[in-house]
């Protein structure tokens, strides 16, 4: 039987209650969960690691956003799957969101609604995912 590789999430979250929270519920999935609590804490961890999926609060810091993140992570992993998490977005949000294939959920959040989309956000296995790399090479 082949061995199964857990999934790594980067979590970028400002607010270390609801941190905390997200890690929990994922690690008791049994994904690999490193934590952020900052924009410049997620570029170090983006460059120390490679990641399955990266998940980030919308507004960090008051002075970054999701999409700074995203970007950042882009840059060294093409096809990284990302997931923004928002109490509000606007519509110029929402769009940029599809336009860069980001998911969106909006607080508050369910948990069953969380842990179904980072599920469906990863590659269900390896050779899933060099499918979907070929398909769109």
């Amino acid at each position: 039987m082949a061995e199964h590789k857990k999934n790594r999430i980067l979590v970028v979250e400002d607010d270390p209650a609801v941190l905390t929270t997200y890690r929990m519920l994922l690690e008791q999935q049994g994904y690999a969960v490193v934590s952020a609590e900052s924009y410049d804490q997620a570029k170090r961890s983006l460059r120390d690691g490679n990641f399955d999926l990266l998940i980030c609060d919308l507004s960090l810091e008051k002075q970054h956003s999701a999409f700074e993140v995203i970007e950042a992570a882009r840059q060294a992993h093409p096809d990284l799957a990302a997931v923004v998490v928002t109490g509000y977005a606007s519509p110029d949000e929402m769009s940029r969101a599809e336009e860069t294939g980001v998911r969106v959920l909006l607080k508050p959040i369910e948990i069953e609604e969380f842990l179904s989309t980072i599920a469906n956000a990863l590659p269900k296995t390896y050779a899933d995912h060099q499918k979907a790399k070929l398909k769109d090479a």
